[in-house]
């Protein structure tokens, strides 16, 4: 299948995932459209497949129905909670994203020895187009931005948000559900308040240098023999 009709069908399929999300929420179109500060006819086209969405909208759609980034991937269950609505200008937002996405775009080209045209070839596409992606001029679609990333070696993490409250929503509930599938036993250890010294030390061993770690632990022999 050529890069354009896998892009085409990973547009419509993730549009499909945000009506379900949508629907799920109870979040009308007028309400998401507001989010990211487009039209209700574009957003329309969000869903139907027929315009690509970026990945700064991705996540601040996601952010708004308070649904982790990989329910837009997979089934997963939603959150019921009632939607926070202090939410980033989406005209404030979007923008300094799609710079932040194509500055780190082109770090990564230059880290991997990429030239534009090498990463137009990718999508089949020009260099210009690229240039844009880099600069901010132009949103790059998610699925795009997926097809650079394994182009380039990296997963679609890479040039996720880390800095705004909204990125900082995402990594939280990312580390909730890491933290669900430790055993039971190390999360019922972490959630007991008696426990914090012990993890606090944990901590700081974890920061020693290999060589400091082992005379501790050298010292601690000679005491137990």
């Amino acid at each position: 299948m050529a890069d354009q009709e896998v892009s085409e069908l990973r547009n419509r399929i993730l549009g499909i995932m945000v009506r379900s999300v949508r629907d799920q929420a109870r979040a009308s179109k007028q309400e998401c459209a507001a989010v990211l500060g487009v039209t209700v006819n574009r957003f329309t086209s969000y869903e139907d497949g027929t315009r690509a969405m970026s990945l700064p909208e991705l996540e601040l759609l996601a952010r708004y129905l308070e649904v982790p980034l990989d329910t837009f991937r997979a089934s997963d269950s939603l959150n019921e909670t009632v939607r926070d609505a202090t939410l980033p200008d989406p005209e404030l937002f979007l923008p300094l994203r799609h710079r932040i996405v194509g500055a780190r775009l082109r770090q990564l080209r230059h880290e991997k020895d990429f030239t534009q045209a090498n990463v137009a070839k990718l999508l089949g596409c020009s260099a210009s187009t690229i240039s844009d992606y880099e600069y901010g001029r132009r949103a790059v679609p998610v699925a795009d931005l997926e097809t650079i990333s394994r182009g380039l070696g990296v997963t679609l993490e890479y040039f996720m948000d880390r800095d705004s409250e909204v990125g900082a929503w995402h990594q939280l509930h990312s580390e909730f559900e890491k933290f669900k599938q430790l055993s039971a036993d190390v999360r019922g250890f972490v959630l007991k308040p008696i426990n914090q010294s012990y993890l606090e030390l944990a901590m700081r061993l974890s920061r020693m240098p290999a060589g400091q770690l082992r005379a501790i632990a050298e010292g601690i022999l000679e005491i137990t023999y």
